[in-house]
């Protein structure tokens, strides 16, 4: 259950992080006329940066799916090779469901 609290909130930071890169791939293109010593400094240190949160966001990405896919991979693999088990542990979690949606 953890494990996919922290998925989640991977998927969450990803998306966050993806809303500040583009916000500032804006505010890079909304500053291209300005002149000055001092703003052209700040856009290269800030393209700079925003080259890196883009790659390990996507590096973050490639592993989330690579876990995502190993996941189901042995979710398969478990249900193939154990099918009863499988089908009883599907029933008991619907049992568990049931009466607890019927108890409100």
């Amino acid at each position: 259950m953890s494990e996919q609290i922290a998925a989640a909130n991977k998927e969450k930071l990803v998306s966050d992080l993806k809303v500040v890169i583009a916000d500032t791939e804006e505010l890079l293109r909304a500053t291209t006329g300005v002149a000055g010593e001092k703003v052209g400094e700040l856009r290269d240190r800030l393209g700079a940066r925003l080259r890196d949160a883009k790659d390990r966001v996507i590096d973050m990405e490639h592993a989330m799916v690579d876990k995502t896919k190993a996941a189901a991979r042995a979710t398969d693999d478990f249900v193939h090779d154990q099918p009863w088990k499988a089908v009883g542990v599907a029933a008991a979690l619907g049992l568990a469901l049931g009466v607890l949606i019927g108890r409100r």
